[in-house]
């Protein structure tokens, strides 16, 4: 399944999120699970997303997908864990924009 971007709106969004839910209803039950994928997010440092995602994220600010992640992990159990250890002084994040002013950070769960 690939992720709608983040100036997707409404609809493609909702289904995406939807079939997560409902993919995610099957997995099998272990201690452990692990999901990876491109979500397309931005999670910001926030006290009250701490429990999910730790102290280390490299955004300053939310966008909708990174909402809708949060709200899937919360109700899965799960945690984001490249944003919950501490990391090297390296760059946290893996693109940058053109103009060199905007950064994202690969975030795995």
């Amino acid at each position: 399944m690939l992720a709608p971007s983040e100036e997707k709106s409404g609809d493609p969004k909702n289904s995406y999120y939807e079939e997560l839910e409902q993919v995610s209803d099957h997995f099998p039950k272990y201690h452990l699970t692990v999901l990876l994928g491109d979500f397309n997010i931005k999670v910001r440092r926030e006290n009250i997303f701490k429990p999910t995602i730790g102290n280390d994220s490299l955004h300053q600010n939310n966008n909708d997908n990174g909402f809708r992640i949060v709200n899937f992990t919360t109700s899965k159990n799960l945690v984001v864990k490249s944003t919950m250890f501490p990391h090297r002084n390296i760059p946290k994040y893996i693109w940058t924009s053109p103009d060199g002013k905007t950064h994202n950070q690969v975030i795995t769960y």
